[in-house]
Formats: C-alpha cells, structure tokens, sequence
C-alpha cells in the first residue's frame, strides 16, 4: 500500500489533541466552571476510498480535554432549568462526557437541543455531533448538517470545520471537495488550527484545489504554530514519506517528537516504529517497545500489536517480526486526512 492510499484514509489518531484554543471562565451562580475552546473530534475511520465518500463510515470521538466538574453541579442545572442557554450548554457538556454526573446521552441531547434552541452555537455544533454519531438522538447525518449550519452561520469555528468535514465525506450532502475546502478555508482563515491542518491536506492531496506541496506546508505550519497535534503528526508523515516535500526522516521524527508531546499515540507509535527499524535513529528495541507501550497506553489499538510484536522479537519469533517489517510505519495503514471539530469546550 502506498502512502496516498494510506492518507486517504483519515490521519487523526485517538488522543492526538493537545491544543487548547480560547481558554473562557464561565461564572454559573457563584460556580466557576471553565470552558475550553477544544475540539472534541469526531474520527471517521475509512480504510478506502468508498468508505470515505459515504456515510457507512464508522465515526469516534475523541475528548481533546474533558472539562472539569463545576464544583456545585446542582446549581448548573438549576439555572439551566431556568433558561440560561450558557448553563444548559454546560449542562449537555457535562452529561454528554459524564464529567460531574452520570453519563446520559439522551439527556445531553436534551439539553444541547434547548440551549440550540436559543441560539447558543457551541450547542448547536454539539448538537450536531450528537445527530452525526447517533447519541441521544436517532442517527441523521441530514440533522447533523443542518445543526452544523446553523452554528457556522454564527461564526463558529468548529462548525465551519464540521461543514467542510461532511462536504468532503460526503455526508448530509453530496459529496464535494471544493465545498469543503471552501469552508475549511472560512474558519483557517481566522486561525483556526483543525481546519488549517485540514486546508493543508487538501492542498497535500490536491483533493477540490490543485495539488501544492507548498500551500501544504503553509497551512499545516500555521496550525502547529497553535501546538496542534494533528497537524505536527502530519507534517511527520508527510517528511516520513516523502510526500509534497523532499523526504527527511530525521526532519519528520522532530515533528512526531512535538504531536508526541502534545498527546499524539500516533506519532507515539511512529517513533516506536523510527527505533524498531533503525530509520532516523539507531535500531533500539528497548526503545521501540517503550514508545509502543506509551502509544498503547493511550488507546492505540496499532500499538497494542506492536508491543506484542517486540514482544515475539525477543522471544525470538522471527515470522511476527518479518510482518512488521512489511508493514512499514504502521500507523499509517488506516490513517486519517480530515477530520471534523466537533464538541467545544
């Protein structure tokens, strides 16, 4: 498999997030609650090309930053019973993570749904993600869009990424990569790290622009300039194998040192894979099943095979280590090009 088969796929990793944009103190009745301007991300995970384009597709979510519980959550839903769309965005937030009470979708549907009522546009976008992903609410990639506009109509970052993320999938419209990169050029414009790494992609892929490297680059360096993990686990693909740029290993372990230290297991795995295989460094299995471990530990399921496989390594077990080798950096197979922002802290 080469590397553009394996981009095509989408490139964000499990626990790649790290960013932490526009960081607001909610006062909630005297309960300081914060809220972070993170991503939630929704993770389509395509292994092809006809998965990618259709809404068969699995689609996760990975919490960036769980928020924190308020300290008197009773006095949250109180407001939020009487009307405070703030406290009744707080209120689907915190149900829909089960941060400060039990988990409930239904509920944090709910409450998404009256905060989106009243304008809120974080609830609204949230909303969105529930009806993308079914929670709470029957599954309708068609409510999800419609969600998803209204909150862009706002301004809201997230939203206009979300856009961009169902127009380049395919879902709740027909599929088109210009429409997509039209809205993710909206919210990359004003700064916006995920949709300046997806604009990057697009460029890298020449998917609804023409293919440059150089515009790739140009975005994807915006966006790390925020510590955005998706994007520095990109650009070390991108140098790892040579795509739209010339390729340098050592160049693309720096970067994968960066995602890794921004919460990357991807870019874990890739510098397990850098040790195991001697690319970049000197071959170092100690080294190798260390970084696999971190990786795995942070729910990379790629990972968790990989330490198995360092594992049969030194039980001399000759066959597992010739798979490996085969597979190259291995997560790449599936990996992810774009991706929607979709809860907002």
């Amino acid at each position: 498999m080469n590397f553009w088969e394996r981009s095509v796929s989408f490139f964000f990793d499990r626990a790649m997030s790290g960013a932490i944009w526009f960081a607001q103190v909610l006062d909630v009745g005297g309960v300081v609650m914060q809220s972070r301007n993170c991503v939630v991300l929704c993770v389509l995970l395509a292994a092809s090309l006809p998965c990618f384009a259709g809404s068969s597709c699995k689609v996760n979510v990975v919490f960036a930053h769980s928020p924190k519980a308020a300290g008197n959550f009773a006095r949250v839903l109180e407001k939020a019973e009487a009307g405070d769309s703030a406290s009744e965005f707080q209120a689907g937030l915190a149900y829909e993570t089960g941060t400060g009470t039990e988990q409930d979708f239904s509920t944090a549907a709910k409450w998404y749904q009256r905060a989106a009522d009243r304008g809120n546009a974080d609830a609204q976008n949230n909303l969105g993600g529930m009806y993308l992903r079914g929670l709470g609410v029957e599954q309708s990639d068609s409510e999800a869009m419609r969600w998803y506009l209204r909150a862009a109509g706002e301004g809201q970052l997230g939203a206009e990424t979300n856009v961009g993320f169902m127009y380049a999938s395919g879902r709740g419209r027909a599929q088109s990569d210009e429409e997509a990169v039209r809205w993710y050029r909206k919210a990359a414009e004003k700064g916006y790290a995920p949709a300046q790494a997806n604009l990057g992609f697009m460029y890298s892929a020449g998917r609804g622009v023409r293919m440059d490297g150089n515009e790739a680059l140009r975005w994807y360096h915006k966006a790390t300039a925020h510590g955005y993990a998706p994007a520095e686990y990109k650009l070390g693909l991108l140098y790892y194998r040579g795509w739209a740029v010339a390729q340098d290993v050592s160049e693309a372990l720096r970067w994968f040192h960066k995602a890794a230290q921004h919460g990357s297991a991807a870019a874990e795995n890739e510098i397990g894979n850098a040790y195991e295989h001697g690319q970049g460094v000197r071959q170092n299995f100690d080294e190798a099943e260390r970084w696999y471990g971190i990786a795995a530990e942070h729910g990379l399921p790629e990972a968790r095979h990989n330490v198995e496989v360092m594992r049969a390594v030194r039980a001399g077990n000759t066959p597992r280590i010739a798979a490996a080798s085969d597979q190259g950096a291995s997560s790449l197979e599936g990996s992810s090009s774009v991706e929607p922002a979709s809860s907002v802290y």
